[in-house]
């Protein structure tokens, strides 16, 4: 098994390599297509919410509550796919909130255990979420093009790591077939 492993796990490291290559040089075209992904998503997730509205069996409140979402989706898709300006908007609307929620959820849940390990590390990431979404929500189009740029680098480190991994993987599979191959004991006819 560790003899095919380690070519995918070198494909994976040079597709991550290429892809993270691709985002970091050319971050305005992968926001432009985060966006068209992101309206595809809004308008499935429309469609679906309004479609349980009428066919799970929910109360009614909650059938009200798919409804309305599923309806908000999709004015929301309508609007991304009239205006791709709308759709990196809203995708960096709702990074920068999923941000900000992770982060006071992060810190809060932190500071309120005092046993945690690596509590220190945690407030602190909480922290930097929290403020990350505070500048996505502040600058959405300038703050998402530099994310989308630290995401293509972290991408391309990624990739790295994942190459001289799967060249581990590799010796260590050779390794493994030698030390097999002196535990079989030879045939003698």
């Amino acid at each position: 098994m560790l003899q095919n492993l380690w070519k995918t796990a070198l494909l994976t490291g040079v597709l991550t390599i290429i892809l993270g290559a691709m985002v970091w040089f050319w971050p305005a075209i992968s926001v432009f297509v985060a966006a068209i992904f992101f309206a595809a998503y809004l308008l499935v997730t429309g469609v679906s919410q309004v479609v349980f509205a009428f066919a799970l069996k929910v109360s009614a409140s909650g059938r009200v509550l798919l409804f309305i979402s599923g309806a908000a989706a999709l004015i929301l898709a309508v609007m991304c796919f009239r205006n791709f300006g709308n759709a990196v908007l809203l995708l960096a609307i709702w990074i920068g909130i999923g941000f900000i929620f992770r982060g006071v959820a992060t810190t809060v849940s932190a500071i309120s255990d005092p046993d945690l390990p690596g509590r220190g590390w945690e407030i602190f990431i909480g922290v930097i979420s929290l403020i990350a979404g505070v500048i996505l929500l502040a600058a959405p189009f300038e703050s998402i093009e530099t994310l989308t740029v630290v995401v293509g680098i972290w991408l391309v480190v990624l990739g790295v790591f994942e190459v001289i991994s799967a060249f581990g993987i590799r010796s260590a599979s050779k390794d493994l077939r030698t030390i097999e191959s002196n535990l079989t004991p030879s045939r003698v006819d």
